[in-house]
């Protein structure tokens, strides 16, 4: 029978005016928690960057049907903004229902089954490692476009973003979205402030950003088909990764988490929609042509606010935004893996949690995922997109089907599962058609990884319930009881070290033998001649044992000298303590033979006795 680990419960419910005081330790970890502006800033820095290329994605497909083609921009927005809507809506309600995070997985799990829930788990791994490469690069790549001089070092740049977003979120996700807040409220500011200007001319102000630039705008055409709007369509959704983000780390918000959460990701939903149909309405109102090298947000921000300053404090923010929207993925994947290894899907270290609840061992593996891709990638963003967003949009299906089944059978819920549904329907279609449009420019890769991802959290799974049934994790084992213990503490000369081990190994078993390896050339046969005559003068009052060997090796002798004597004593408990000198200093441990380390490697390797590693410190 597969057993699971069990986790101590909560205490009986005190009664009526037995309420204890709030423990102060509370109130410690409660400051190292996200409020409702903070949240904003650590998870949705994904989302409001978005803009930056969610309106420019559904334009480069529209320009494919010319003139004609682009005046489609602002319905397809409205319909992008209204699946938002649907996202925002429902996610709200996976906060209610999962307080404990994990947004679709939780779901999935809870609903769906845990294959399907893995297949959450996976996407959204995968969508989260994928956007803190893409976030970068395109970061980096607003700065290199900017100095054109830096385009060479790239990927150092690249590198140094990733270690800086890596060191903040390594002191708490309450320092990064402090330090966040800043450039995250110039962002918007500055966005909010274009649209309100733009709203109010008649004509661009400027075009001299788009000046000698090549139009990408096909010949003009008179119909626009089904296909190229739903194409625009799907590229345009890449404006709502980073929605789920919030649902995935409710556990990082303050109490009461989940109505904070909620407010976040409302509060998202609201200024994210307010900029991407405003930057559509302006697209449709200055007839803007996309054109090479040049964004289509670099073009609205020239044609609202001019060729000035204000054009440059845009990019500028947008350039920081873009390389800070990873930040999304430190605050929402760790928090994931910590469920996933709870679940005993991923290994244990994940769920472990540092100070100022940090989970240390999810950050640095996104960290060091992350670096690998932009090291393969070389820092260039258009090698990694056509990886990126296949992921949630698989992770937003999964949930919107899962909700569907939660709402069943509870009453006046008729609403929320048509909300749902049309969710799922829509989120479900996207993700076929990205996945399609994109499979040949390098999205295969994610259909690979996505089923050989499941597989290794089954595996996982499957070795935890091994351990768990040899450990009898879940069952009363028996009760302890006292067997002969014999320690063997391998030695090569006499000294203080010596005299310390055997001290100790008397106090901890019932007979003490130490051993020597014994070697046929003459020079070692004269050492081991020399050892047993200052050993009988020394006379510590323990047995020096001499186990002979053809080979000069120590690790292997003594394992095999334990595994006979475990043979031929079945009853006794064996312990090798192995003494080993720690220098004062960290530099002088090079100038160990690392002899405790072949031997403690040998006789864990063949043997099933208990490995003892007595540091004597030479202070």
């Amino acid at each position: 029978m597969t057993t699971r680990t069990t986790r101590p419960g909560p205490g009986p419910t005190s009664g009526p005016g037995t309420e204890e005081p709030p423990d102060p330790r509370d109130a410690q970890a409660e400051k190292h928690r996200l409020t409702t502006l903070t949240g904003l800033a650590a998870l949705s820095l994904d989302a409001m960057a978005s803009v930056a290329y969610g309106p420019e994605a559904i334009v480069l497909v529209l320009a494919a049907a010319g003139g004609h083609g682009l005046g489609f921009t602002l319905p397809v927005t409205l319909a992008i903004a209204a699946l938002l809507a649907v996202l925002v809506a429902s996610y709200r309600q996976v906060i209610a229902a999962f307080p404990d995070g994990g947004g679709s997985y939780a779901v999935a799990k809870r609903h769906l089954g845990p294959r399907t829930s893995l297949v959450a788990a996976a996407s959204l791994v995968l969508d989260y490692v994928l956007n803190v490469a893409v976030a970068v690069t395109a970061g980096v790549a607003a700065l290199t476009s900017a100095f054109p001089g830096l385009y060479g070092d790239r990927l150092l740049i690249c590198l140094a973003v990733l270690v800086v977003i890596t060191g903040v979120n390594l002191r708490g996700i309450v320092d990064s979205a402090r330090a966040f807040i800043v450039p995250t409220a110039v962002f918007v500011a500055s966005i909010l402030i274009l649209i309100a200007i733009g709203l109010f001319r008649d004509a661009p102000v400027s075009t001299a950003a788009a000046a000698g630039h090549a139009s990408v705008l096909a010949d003009d055409a008179t119909t626009v088909g089904a296909l190229l709007l739903l194409k625009a369509f799907a590229s345009g959704c890449s404006a709502l990764t980073g929605v789920e983000a919030i649902a995935n780390a409710v556990p990082s918000f303050r109490a009461p988490r989940a109505r904070r959460a909620q407010r976040a990701e409302v509060a998202l939903g609201a200024v994210l929609g307010v900029m991407l149909i405003g930057l559509s309405v302006l697209i449709s109102r200055f007839h803007l042509q996309p054109v090479e090298g040049v964004t289509v947000l670099a073009q609205l921000a020239d044609a609202s606010l001019g060729h000035n300053w204000a054009f440059y404090v845009v990019q500028f923010a947008t350039m920081i935004l873009l390389a800070l929207s990873a930040n999304t993925s430190f605050g929402g994947l760790p928090v994931l893996l910590k469920l996933l290894a709870r679940d005993n899907y991923l290994p244990h270290v994940f769920a472990l949690k540092a100070d100022r609840q940090v989970h240390r061992y999810g950050v640095l593996t996104l960290a060091g995922i992350s670096a690998a891709l932009l090291v393969l990638s070389g820092g260039d963003t258009n090698t990694l997109v056509p990886l990126f967003a296949i992921g949630v949009f698989i992770g937003f299906t999964i949930a919107q089907v899962g909700m569907v089944i939660h709402w069943r059978g509870v009453p006046g819920s008729l609403g929320k599962t048509l909300l749902n549904g049309l969710g799922a329907l829509l989120t479900g279609v996207s993700a076929i058609v990205v996945t399609a449009t994109k499979f040949h420019d390098g999205a295969w890769l994610i259909v690979v990884a996505l089923p050989l991802l499941v597989l290794a959290f089954q595996a996982v799974h499957r070795a935890y319930a091994r351990i768990g049934e040899r450990l009898g994790l879940g069952r009363v084992p028996d009760c302890p009881t006292h067997a002969r213990s014999l320690i063997v503490v391998p030695v090569s000369g006499i000294s203080r070290l010596t005299s310390e081990a055997l001290t100790a190994a008397i106090s901890l078993g019932d007979e003490v033998r130490a051993v020597t390896v014994c070697h046929s050339d003459p020079e070692d046969r004269a050492q081991t001649e020399a050892l047993t005559r200052d050993w009988a003068l020394w006379n510590p009052g323990v047995d020096l044992v001499h186990i002979p060997s053809e080979r000069r090796t120590i690790g292997r002798p003594v394992a095999a000298y334990v595994r006979d004597v475990a043979a031929m004593e079945p009853g006794t408990r064996v312990t090798v303590l192995i003494p080993e000198a720690e220098p004062g200093r960290a530099w002088q441990r090079i100038l160990q033979n690392q002899r405790g380390a072949v031997v403690a490697h040998a006789v864990r390797r063949d043997t099933d006795a208990v490995i003892c590693r007595l540091r004597f410190r030479l202070t």
